[in-house]
């Protein structure tokens, strides 16, 4: 079952000629140009505002007792979140009782 083909003639065969022809075009050089980088300093940039909620409750220590007026700023956009974080740190200053009044965006 031998033809007598070398490996190099196998190899055209199914690859065609080993080594590319070479190119006959010819690229002109060209001179890259770079514009000059302003040397004016740039204004500061003033930081985002980070989303904030006014959370206002009625709070008591006692049932039925005297109301005070508890304000917590909350840094999320939820709700919910701003108004458990406020129920938590009223409930560190030791108030029992809650009514939430508000939840308003500040600016």
């Amino acid at each position: 079952m031998s033809t007598g083909l070398t490996e190099e003639e196998m190899r055209q065969a199914l690859f065609g000629s080993s080594t590319p022809p070479a190119p006959q075009v010819s690229i002109p050089e060209v001179e890259i140009v770079l514009p000059k980088a302003d040397t004016k300093p740039r204004p500061p940039r003033a930081k985002p505002l980070s989303p904030k909620l006014r959370v206002t409750m009625n709070v008591t220590k006692e049932f039925e007792g005297a109301l005070e007026v508890f304000v917590y700023d909350a840094n999320t956009l939820s709700t919910l979140t701003a108004e458990l974080d406020a129920k938590n740190e009223a409930k560190k200053k030791k108030y029992k009782y809650f009514e939430v009044v508000s939840i308003k965006p500040i600016g």
